[in-house]
């Protein structure tokens, strides 16, 4: 069975056109792309409702989830970056051992897949 995602592109349109039209311009750049990875979801939440108190921030973060293609932008970017697990998971506020587990879960696939 396919997974539908919600048309976060869509949403995030009503909502800046009916609820916070001055922040158009902030998000224009993110909202033309094609499809939005879930990164872009969480800039956009961000830029437009901010980072509210460390609670809030800390529900929140437990009940994200990402995608294979969003986990490989994270990783992607920790390659570009020269940087370690800790300075990765600090950046987009995961747990050190979440950066942990992804890395040998899709180390483990990247090998499995030459090897086939």
């Amino acid at each position: 069975m396919e997974r539908v995602t919600p048309n976060y592109k869509r949403i995030y349109n009503d909502i800046i056109a009916r609820k916070h039209p001055h922040k158009e311009d902030q998000c224009k750049t993110i909202l033309k792309k094609a499809d939005l990875s879930m990164l872009d979801v969480i800039k956009l939440n961000n830029i437009i409702f901010g980072i509210k108190d460390k609670e809030t921030l800390i529900f929140n973060q437990m009940h994200r989830s990402y995608d294979e293609t969003t986990i490989m932008e994270i990783l992607d970017y920790q390659e570009k970056n020269n940087l370690n697990n800790t300075q990765l998971a600090n950046h987009f506020k995961l747990s050190r051992n979440t950066v942990t587990k992804w890395k040998k879960h899709f180390s483990n696939r990247h090998l499995h897949s030459f090897e086939a």
